[in-house]
């Protein structure tokens, strides 16, 4: 993984999920803003898909546990994906608080996917 693309994806899903939950908890229903925010790292996700099928070609291998990684890097995709189906389903303030939690649960997973790329011992 790329250290400054970790940083981004972190910080923009952290906003994205506090945006949301302060949406969603001021009685806003879903919007561009906040399905926009979400189609944001769900971009980012996909970006960092293609990021890890090139740095082991090109010499960054992860030094954890490779099944691991990848089973981080396709839920975490795969909740935005989930949060807008939400949004469309149910338009309701609470369906933008859910989608400022999976936001957040972005940012950790792609931190834990950080730590077993470059930190754990293979």
């Amino acid at each position: 993984m790329i250290a400054w693309f970790t940083v981004a994806e972190v910080g923009v899903a952290t906003l994205a999920g506090l945006v949301c939950i302060v949406l969603g908890l001021a009685g806003r229903r879903p919007g561009d803003v906040s399905v926009g925010l979400l189609a944001l790292v769900e971009l980012l996700l996909i970006a960092q898909i293609v990021v890890a099928i090139v740095q082991p070609l090109v010499g960054n291998p992860p030094t954890g546990d490779l099944l691991e990684f990848w089973t981080y890097l396709v839920s975490a995709a795969l909740l935005p994906l989930g949060g807008i189906v939400w949004a469309f389903v149910d338009r309701g303030r609470w369906s933008v608080v859910v989608m400022g939690v999976l936001a957040l649960a972005v940012a950790v997973m792609v931190y834990r996917m950080h730590v077993i790329w470059t930190i754990q011992g293979a």
